[in-house]
Order: structure tokens, then C-alpha cells, then sequence
């Protein structure tokens, strides 16, 4: 039989957005808990996202510095050799530390960690699958239960040659030839992993550019960077079949009225993510959803169409990215607790980590353009960047788009060393409505990457 608990709120997922919820929680008074079906805390970001792809990115990182750029810092080496195992299990070790410090941080706050899979059974009720099953009454709910890799039609994941972004973290060997369905971040963020360690890499996209969110600018930099580092890319070009057989996949495409057929070792599909939600038993209670996107419909409050149930991260509509989940997760704890709670969709940064890095807030000029927004931009090269000479790379720029009449910055763009902590910067000083002049007028100590950013503010002017 299962037994009962009550609650002042239950969140539904251990992710981004769902611990950092219930912590703000907790903090604010309310009894929580905190439901997850996977062994260990953390959602995808920590598990099979954001943290294991940055470690292998770090470390491929270094592999390749140590064959390409060393010797021009008068470092001497031998031979250096990858070893695909050791990097795995470090990649593994960093995952396992983080996940371990996310179950500490909810026992200090007194949250109770329910292993199972939930289910809504209620306005305030949800079931847990478990030994022993559980419902736990709630005033409250959140959902946060994340996102999963999409797939292409008539293209199955079979988890060895045709693969999504989870297994290619776990390759145990480099693979000669990678295929890659889609430009975007997840796409560009692997291949330059397994690029770096001697994998050719072919990206097929079928839009005109990569990462299409990206301004306009921005991404053509990046693209012409990324075909001087060796990535092969078919733009403009649909995926029409792809089959693994023995131990390769072949994947017809189709571009300019022709077909072709191209070769890989291992096929990697990332078109997306989808929204999560099959096992929630949203229909039961009344949910709406997009019956198009598959997102939750919440209001500003981050409620659903069932005032008592919240959603937040990749369930809703925006960016599926782990900060913004977890912004919401914050904002829907807070109004829970009857206070003010809201998130600046405007401020929330969005970043590649490729080599340059590409890092962005706000709009971006196509966007300014489309709206009719007067506006002014400011641009400066790293090449100019002190620091960025003494560190060895100067490839890349600073954006800055600002507002023709108020002087007031609408967004900031940058592709180069260090631009994902650059960002923060620009970030700040879009949540606080600052100007061209307020960054322009900031000093920057020296040298450092972040001059970049106020000489692109200084260049509006000249």
C-alpha cells in the first residue's frame, strides 16, 4: 500500500531548475520535496548535458593545444597521445562530484529526496512508482522534468552508430568519420570535441547557417572559423535516410535537386529536444499544452491552466537552457511563497562553447531590423585586445548593439577568448537598462579580455 507525506510543495524532477527550486523553497519556509527517477540528482545538464560536454570540451581542449600551439610558447613535448578511457572516467569523476554536492545541498535544507517516477494523480496529489510507492499530498506542484533528444522521422536512435547527444559523450574510441544532423549549439559544441581528437567531422544542416539564433554576424565568423579548423559543412541540405549496417551508416541527402550518399563511422542526430512530459499524466488533471511544440502553457507566474501546478525549464516555452530553468525555478518558488517573483527573458544569456567561444544577450540586429528599432552598433576586434595577444588568440570580435535615441543597449555579441565570462558583463547591464555610454565609460582594468567590451562601446561614438 502506499503511504502518504504532505507537503507545502513538490517538485517534480532533481534538474537545474527543480533542485534550485526547491532550495529557494526551503529557504523561503515551505516543506519540500524533491522527486527524481534517475539514480543520481542533476537532470540532463549535469548527468548527459551541460557538465560532461564541457569536460570533454576542456579536455580535448588541452589535447589539442598541447599537439598545435605549445611549441609556439616554448613548451616542449614528446609525443602526445589521446587516451579515450582516462578522459571518460574524469569526465565521469567531475559528473559524480557535482550530482553528489546537489543531494548535500537539498539534505542541508531539509528537502526530502524521493527516488521514483511521478505522477500526477491531482490538483494536489502525485503518486511515486517505487519501493514502496508513495503519494505525497502538495499544495503545490512544479514540474520540472526536462527535455529529451528529438529524433528525425524514419531515423531511429539505436545508441551505437546513430546516436544522440548522450551516447556521443560516451564514445570509448575516436571515430574516423562523424556525421552530425544539425548546426546548432549541441551539434557544433561534439564535433569540436571529437575534431580536436582526430575525427573528420561532416555537419549537415538544412538551413543556410549554424546556429541560427545567433546574429547574423556572429555566426558567419564562426562558421569561417570552424571550416579553418577542418569541419566539412553541408548547408542548405536534408537528411533523407539514413541506415547503419555492419559498422557504418549511410545517409542519403538531398541539396539543390541532388541526391547523394555519404559515409560514416557514426551519426550523430541533433535536431532539438522535445519537451518531456509523457509520464507526467498532464491530461488527467487538465494541463493545456502546445499540441504543435508539446510546451506546457504557463502564464507570467509560471502557473498552468491548474493554478495549484507550476512549470518551468524545458516544459515551457523559451531557451532549453539550464540557467533559464533554473531562473524559473527560483520565480515559481517565490511566487509560491507569496512573494514577488518574475524572470527578464531579455537578460538571459545564451552561449557556444566552441574554440572561439560565442556568447550572446539580447536582440540581435536581424531582430532590431525586423521590429524597426532605431538603433547603432559598436564593434571591436580582439586583435586590438592586449591580453588576448599575450594569450595567443586573437581571433574574434565584440558586438554591441545599442538604441539610436536612448543610448540604451539592446544586446551584446561577442565571438572570442573568454567570451562565456565576458558575458556576464552585458548581462548586468541589460537587467539594470544600462547605456553605450554606462559600458563606454566603466573602466576596464588592463589588460584584460573585458576591454573589448567597452572599446566596442568607445567605437559607437568615433
Amino acid at each position: 500500500m502506499a503511504t502518504a507525506s504532505a507537503y507545502d510543495l513538490v517538485v517534480i524532477g532533481g534538474g537545474p531548475g527543480g533542485y534550485t527550486a526547491a532550495v529557494h523553497a526551503a529557504q523561503l519556509g515551505l516543506k519540500t520535496a524533491c522527486v527524481e527517477k534517475w539514480p543520481r540528482l542533476g537532470g540532463v545538464c549535469l548527468n548527459v548535458g551541460c557538465i560532461p560536454s564541457k569536460a570533454l570540451l576542456d579536455s580535448s581542449e588541452y589535447f589539442h593545444l598541447a599537439r598545435a600551439q605549445f611549441a609556439e610558447h616554448g613548451i616542449r613535448t614528446g609525443e602526445v597521445a589521446i587516451d579515450v578511457a582516462q578522459m571518460m572516467a574524469r569526465k565521469d569523476r567531475v559528473v559524480r562530484e557535482l550530482t553528489d554536492n546537489v543531494r548535500k545541498l537539498l539534505d542541508a535544507h531539509k528537502v526530502d529526496i524521493i527516488q521514483g517516477t511521478a505522477r500526477l494523480a491531482g490538483r494536489e496529489r502525485v503518486e511515486v512508482s517505487g519501493e514502496p510507492p508513495r503519494t505525497l499530498e502538495a499544495k503545490n506542484i512544479i514540474l520540472a522534468t526536462g527535455s529529451e533528444p528529438a529524433s528525425l522521422p524514419g531515423i531511429a536512435f539505436d545508441g551505437k552508430l546513430i546516436v544522440s547527444s548522450t551516447e556521443a559523450l560516451q564514445f570509448d574510441a575516436v571515430p574516423q568519420n562523424l556525421g552530425i544532423i544539425g548546426g546548432g549549439y549541441i551539434g557544433i559544441e561534439l564535433g569540436s570535441v571529437w575534431l580536436r581528437l582526430g575525427a573528420r567531422v561532416t555537419v549537415i544542416e538544412m538551413l543556410p547557417d549554424i546556429v541560427a539564433a545567433m546574429d547574423g554576424q556572429v555566426s558567419r565568423r564562426l562558421l569561417r572559423v570552424l571550416k579553418k579548423q577542418g569541419f566539412t559543412f553541408r548547408l542548405e541540405t536534408r537528411v533523407t535516410s539514413a541506415k547503419a549496417a555492419g559498422d557504418r551508416v549511410s545517409v542519403h541527402v538531398e541539396a539543390e535537386g541532388q541526391t547523394e550518399n555519404l559515409e560514416f563511422d557514426r551519426l550523430l542526430v541533433c535536431v532539438g529536444r522535445r519537451p518531456l512530459t509523457r509520464e507526467l499524466g498532464l491530461e488527467s488533471v487538465g494541463i493545456e499544452t502546445d499540441s504543435r511544440t508539446g510546451f506546457i502553457r504557463v502564464d507570467a507566474a509560471l502557473r498552468t491552466s491548474v493554478p495549484t501546478i507550476y512549470a518551468i525549464g524545458d516544459l515551457v516555452p523559451g531557451p532549453m537552457l539550464a540557467h533559464k530553468a533554473s531562473a524559473e525555478g527560483i520565480a515559481a518558488a517565490r511566487t509560491i511563497a507569496g512573494k514577488f517573483g518574475e524572470v527578464n527573458y531579455d537578460a538571459i544569456p545564451a552561449i557556444v562553447y566552441t574554440a572561439p567561444e560565442v556568447a550572446s544577450v539580447g536582440l540581435t540586429e536581424e531582430q532590431v531590423k525586423e521590429r524597426g528599432i532605431p538603433y547603432v552598433t559598436g564593434v571591436y576586434p580582439f586583435t586590438g585586445n592586449g591580453r588576448a595577444k599575450c594569450f595567443g588568440d586573437t581571433e574574434g570580435m565584440v558586438k554591441l548593439i545599442g538604441h539610436k535615441k536612448t543610448d540604451r543597449l539592446l544586446g551584446a555579441h561577442i565571438i572570442g577568448p573568454r567570451a562565456a565570462e565576458m558575458i556576464a558583463e552585458a548581462v548586468l547591464a541589460v537587467e539594470f537598462g544600462a547605456s553605450l555610454e554606462d559600458l563606454a565609460g566603466t573602466i576596464h582594468a588592463h589588460p584584460t579580455f573585458a576591454e573589448a567590451l567597452m572599446e566596442a562601446a568607445m567605437a559607437v561614438r568615433r
